[in-house]
């Protein structure tokens, strides 16, 4: 497959910003600078933008997250370096103790 149908997040944002939130684009800019952005590039814009959304629809969102292997390992590490336990890692992203569990397995095992 070609990079090529992977949506171009870069323009997509910068034309939600410059239609929606020009009073953001300076929250913003840091993340939209990078040539390509990660998906907890992604989900900090969303949250940026999107931040006076209900908690209902933030609970239904979460449960349409995808990550990639390499953000996966990026999470992981992240737990590493701050000493987090699995509960504080999955509060901090939103995610379930079970997910960071399945994680830890499915990725450090293969370390060792």
């Amino acid at each position: 497959m070609r990079n090529s149908l992977k949506p171009n997040y870069n323009k997509i944002y910068n034309d939600i910003i410059a239609k929606k939130f020009p009073d953001k684009k300076e929250l913003c800019c840091h993340l939209l600078r990078k040539k390509s952005l990660s998906v907890l590039d992604i989900i900090e814009i969303n949250e940026l933008l999107f931040q006076s959304k209900k908690q209902n629809s933030n609970i239904a969102n979460q449960k349409f997250r995808a990550y990639d292997k390499s953000t996966i390992l990026q999470i992981l590490d992240f737990q590493e370096k701050n000493g987090l336990s699995n509960t504080q890692l999955a509060l901090h992203y939103k995610l379930s103790r079970n997910t960071v569990a399945k994680w830890k397995k499915q990725f450090y095992v293969k370390f060792f």
